[in-house]
């Protein structure tokens, strides 16, 4: 059944944050648990593919606990190379490795009486994990190349797109750990188990790109959010953000225009592109990309760059869509996993 167009000037503006928009009956369980655990001091781990708002969710709950007076401070484990990981967290003495020429001061230090972000949790090294479990538990630590202890009062929310449980299995990550960091899971459903919310948040979109950009994008018509609200949106809020601020760029008038045919063919009937699963498509591009690298996912020319995934992220997809491990090879060590 095709949607109605939609006028802009009519839409309900009370939703306040960009990415938690919607009625859905699984947003609604994670607002209904955000709510109850953010007045505790209890950790947090927050579960979700790429792109559903986790970083969102950690920051709503600060922002509901008793601690909203103190620092949110937030850290990427995959954005950081391992080496300097430990320095980044715990800070680190003047002379402790080469290049560090004055003190410096962690990250738990600076979340001192607030909130720490863990983000990509999974891919925190294994041996920083001890590391980190004493800080949770004990709330003390050192910086590197000193032996002063340094106590801290760090509330932790931690996010991931990887089944911890399933590398906790093959001692990938610690189980010790691992338990200390879900004790109130949350789980962020896909875009694609919410298509409902979809108007919605294309309306908000809109609206900010449009004041942003200081244009009058006032009307969407029924085409254009049927395309939407049919796509698959691999990577979630964030893509579905991505491709309305194109449309606004290239917008003319009023009408919003998508920059690109292929979600119009998908409503129009192509029924051979509507046969072919996302998880098909996405293996098949994951597979290009991996002969395209020579079999190395990680680095600057290794396949995660090419996809624009964390390296953590392609390895987790890999395993779900049945890419086994031994089946890439490492150039340089064909019995290696990059």
């Amino acid at each position: 059944m095709a949607t109605s167009a939609i006028s802009l000037i009519s839409l309900d503006s009370s939703a306040s944050r960009d990415e938690l928009i919607g009625s859905d009956r699984g947003l609604r369980k994670v607002w209904a648990s955000l709510h109850m655990v953010a007045r505790t001091d209890s950790a947090v781990l927050i579960h979700g593919e790429t792109g559903t708002g986790k970083e969102l969710v950690a920051k709503a709950i600060h922002e509901e606990s008793f601690r909203k007076g103190g620092p949110y401070v937030k850290l990427n484990c995959a954005a950081m190379p391992s080496g300097l990981l430990e320095s980044e967290l715990f800070g680190h003495e003047r002379g402790a490795f080469t290049g560090a020429v004055t003190q410096t001061t962690g990250r738990f230090q600076h979340a001192h009486t607030g909130t720490l972000f863990l983000d990509e949790i999974g891919d925190l090294p294994l041996e920083l994990q001890p590391k980190l479990l004493r800080v949770l538990q004990e709330q003390e630590f050192e910086r590197v190349g000193s032996n002063r202890t340094i106590r801290v009062d760090v509330r932790i929310v931690a996010a991931t797109n990887q089944n911890l449980h399933q590398m906790v299995r093959e001692r990938r990550f610690r189980a010790d750990l691992f338990y200390r960091l879900n004790v109130f899971p949350i789980a962020l459903p896909p875009l694609r188990e919410r298509r409902e919310d979809i108007p919605l948040l294309v309306q908000h979109f809109v609206r900010k790109f449009a004041s942003r950009m200081n244009k009058e994008v006032s009307h969407i018509s029924g085409e254009v959010m049927e395309a939407l609200r049919h796509y698959d949106w691999p990577g979630n809020i964030r893509e579905l953000q991505n491709v309305v601020e194109r449309a606004v760029i290239i917008s003319s008038g009023p009408n919003l225009e998508i920059p690109f045919g292929g979600l119009k063919r998908m409503v129009a009937g192509d029924t051979p592109t509507l046969t072919r699963t996302l998880d098909e498509v996405q293996r098949e591009h994951i597979l290009e990309a991996l002969r395209q690298s020579g079999g190395v996912l990680g680095g600057c020319n290794g396949a995660a760059v090419r996809l624009g995934l964390p390296r953590g992220t392609l390895q987790y997809r890999m395993r779900k869509l049945g890419i086994a491990q031994d089946r890439v090879v490492r150039v340089g060590n064909a019995a290696g996993w990059a």
